[in-house]
């Protein structure tokens, strides 16, 4: 999933970027408000952290010209301020969380998480295609009874796979939803992700579940 973060201070957004990649999330990041609105609007985003002390534009604004366009993307709130009144100001603003600095990482990922769940209730826990299970929670991965590892920017390419299943996604909506911004289109890193995917999912079947649409994109499902 691809998560937006807009906050000015350098320190924490490389420190928040880091951490949620490794986490296996595609991470844009802006350093101002006015930014941050014009790639929030864009609308390939699952989730917004957005500070609420940022230059040019705040946070607050931010978030209400979201709302007006009717950009329906969960927002985490960041802010050093801790009032109730501050905290209510904000979710009334239409957002879906609050965390105040300094906070634990491990907390950011579990109301991360917790926020993404929200936004794809009433999706399967497990997603299927065949034979191969994915667990996002648990983050492993099963072709039969046959574990399957996987780094971490394979298990995002899979997992966005899977949860497309039977659509054709092109290059151009794979780099969006698994790489950010700063992805080189010109480059052929997506294909040899798809290719490590297949030997270690397809190479030992008969069925083969990734498929290639020639000149377009990739496709998993199930023959």
């Amino acid at each position: 999933m691809r998560l937006l973060v807009v906050e000015d201070e350098k320190k924490v957004s490389s420190f928040i970027k880091k951490g949620l990649e490794e986490e296996g999330y595609a991470v844009d990041v802006a350093s101002d408000g006015e930014t941050g609105l014009q790639m929030a609007l864009d609308r390939v985003h699952d989730l917004i952290i957005l500070d609420i002390q940022l230059p040019k534009l705040d946070g607050l604004s931010v978030l209400y010209e979201l709302r007006k366009e009717k950009v329906s993307t969960p927002v985490l709130l960041l802010t050093v301020r801790a009032t109730i009144e501050d905290k209510v100001l904000g979710l009334d603003a239409g957002a879906d969380d609050y965390l105040t600095k300094p906070f634990a990482f491990q907390e950011l990922v579990a109301r991360t998480r917790a926020l993404l769940r929200r936004r794809t209730e009433g999706k399967p826990a497990v997603l299927q295609v065949a034979d191969l299970t994915l667990n996002p929670t648990r983050r492993t991965v099963f072709r039969g009874d046959r574990k399957i590892d996987l780094t971490t920017k394979e298990f995002a390419l899979l997992d966005y796979l899977m949860r497309n299943p039977g659509r054709v996604l092109t290059r151009t909506m794979i780099a969006e939803h698994v790489w950010d911004y700063d992805f080189d289109s010109t480059t052929n890193v997506i294909d040899v992700y798809v290719n490590y995917l297949r030997k270690k999912i397809d190479s030992d079947h008969k069925q083969k579940l990734i498929h290639t649409i020639r000149g377009v994109g990739y496709m998993l499902k199930a023959d």
